[in-house]
């Protein structure tokens, strides 16, 4: 498991980097920022919801796990999903990413996490453009997204759980350094 020396730090502010590489800045710091809200506890700790919520950190981690490969390996590359992801039952259980990795160690729910991470950062490293678009489109509407938007997309999914993640961790140890 590679669990941080430190807490993550913001992106420097850099006004001479250019868009691509603010973008993966900020994603990067919000990956690691939630990871960072599970440091040092126990696996029961992770399974520690704030009522009337089921989220947990350990169902956090295990959906970041998720949004990180549907949106790079099923949206983006129009690949399936892995085999792991793929033998999730959603018509059973609509949290069935959630619901697994509360099943798994924390080596294993790290381990998964810092694979769907590595995955979704080569595929957006081979690709030249920031304006190249999918290769599925919306179920419904038919529309594609660009690259440019995924990684926007992926950055407010991560501010918006990490700031899920924050009140979890309080509740549980009362850190509030994240």
């Amino acid at each position: 498991m590679s669990w941080p020396e430190t807490r993550p730090s913001p992106p420097p502010i850099d006004n001479h980097a250019d868009e691509r590489e603010m973008l993966r800045h900020f994603l990067d710091y919000y990956r690691a920022a939630l990871i960072d809200r599970a440091w040092g506890l126990t696996v029961e700790q992770l399974q520690i919801a704030l009522p009337p919520s089921t989220l947990t950190l350990s169902r956090l981690i295990g959906h970041m796990t998720l949004v990180e490969e549907h949106w790079f390996r099923v949206r983006f590359d129009g690949e399936d999903f892995s085999e792991r992801s793929a033998a999730f039952d959603f018509d059973a259980d609509p949290d069935a990413e959630m619901t697994h990795a509360q099943s798994l160690s924390i080596d294993e729910l790290i381990a998964a996490f810092e694979a769907a991470v590595a995955d979704a950062r080569a595929r957006e490293e081979a690709v030249e453009s920031l304006d190249q678009v999918s290769r599925r489109s919306h179920p419904r509407t038919g529309e594609t997204w660009n690259l440019r938007w995924i990684m926007v997309h992926m950055i407010e999914e991560y501010a918006r759980h990490c700031g899920h993640a924050d009140f979890i961790r309080e509740s549980i140890d009362g850190d509030t350094a994240g």
